[in-house]
């Protein structure tokens, strides 16, 4: 049994749950290789949750952890990537594979271009999560959870200098994970997640900017129920740093899909404003049977079209065969590997 050591910087829910599936791995009786883990966060609140939900050899700094380690999981707050890549560039070993968990794909690789070295190979990753989570709005590291990706899938968009075994490397690391690999452009996952992630955080910063600047704020506040708590839950869970950072190095995306939303807003005060009881159950309807069929494919992972070109796991007698086989091995044994993607 051959041992994998992994750093994972930042303990947020994603960073916590795949310290916390490489657990399970670990602890499951056909574990083929041994995950050896360290994790490491600024935030010493973070280090106090991570520690409770059942994470050990947890670092202060991420240079300490980062040094020398086969897998690097960069899970950190947005704002604090760019710097990540510039300042712990030289602790990574050569033939390390940086797992990339930003939400955003095309400004990592810019930075990992400028400031990896040559022989370190980056592959951007985007978990989609188990859809059991779907709806539970939780995003702290109190709920990381071991099957958070159970179910789900991981987008993967590898740098243009990774070499083929890196890319499988990350393919078969998300297969351990539990979730299902997929490719994707840089420039398409942006887009997506642009519609899916940053509008919904706007709104929720928006309709809280508005409700808070209104009149009878201090009345309404003490009226505030779950309905209003994860609308503008973002607030809560993501640094003001980082919901900046991701609006505005995906800006172009994110207005796209703003002035739709404006659009769609007007068409609905118009329904309201006309008292159009018709008009308005038609919209309902329609967003409603659109919602049921999303709700169901998400559950279900049934697509009627599949624009994403999903990998399958890898043959052999176990899903890390392929990594062990090839890139991790190679290295080890002090052999190159020069095969690009």
């Amino acid at each position: 049994m051959a041992t994998v050591s992994v750093a994972i910087l930042g303990l947020g829910r994603i960073g916590a749950s795949v310290a916390l599936a490489l657990k399970r791995y670990n602890e499951g009786k056909d574990a083929q290789h041994t995950f050896e883990v360290i994790a490491a966060d600024l935030r010493a609140g973070v280090r106090e949750d991570a520690q409770k939900v059942g994470l050990a050899k947890i670092e202060r700094s991420l240079f300490d952890a980062a040094r020398g380690r086969d897998i690097v999981v960069l899970a950190l707050p947005y704002a604090d990537v760019q710097s990540a890549y510039r300042t712990l560039a030289g602790e990574f070993r050569p033939g390390a594979v940086v797992l990339d968990t930003a939400p955003l794909k095309q400004p990592s690789l810019v930075w990992a271009k400028e400031h990896l070295p040559s022989e370190v190979h980056m592959v951007g990753m985007t978990p989609v999560l188990n859809p059991k989570y779907l709806f539970d709005g939780l995003d702290d590291t109190a709920h990381a959870q071991p099957d958070l990706f159970d179910k789900g899938g991981m987008l993967l968009t590898p740098s243009v200098s990774a070499v083929r075994d890196a890319v499988e490397l990350a393919s078969d690391f998300s297969t351990i994970l539990g979730a299902t690999p997929f490719f994707v452009d840089p420039a398409e996952h942006d887009s997506l997640m642009a519609l899916t992630e940053e509008l919904p955080e706007l709104l929720g910063v928006a309709a809280f900017y508005m409700a808070s600047r209104r009149d009878g704020w201090n009345d309404a506040q003490r009226l505030t129920n779950p309905a209003f708590g994860r609308l503008t839950r973002p607030l809560f869970d993501t640094h003001p740093d980082d919901l900046r950072d991701t609006w505005l190095y995906n800006r172009e995306s994110l207005l796209r899909h703003l002035d739709a939303l404006i659009e769609s807003l007007r068409l609905f005060r118009g329904i309201l404003a006309q008292n159009d009881r018709s008009a308005l159950e038609g919209a309902l309807f329609e967003a409603s049977e659109a919602y049921g069929a999303w709700v169901n494919r998400r559950h279900s992972a049934r697509w009627e079209d599949e624009p994403l070109q999903e990998k399958p796991p890898s043959l052999g007698t176990s899903m890390m065969t392929n990594l062990m086989g090839g890139f991790l091995t190679k290295r080890l044994q002090g052999r190159d590997n020069g095969d690009k993607t």
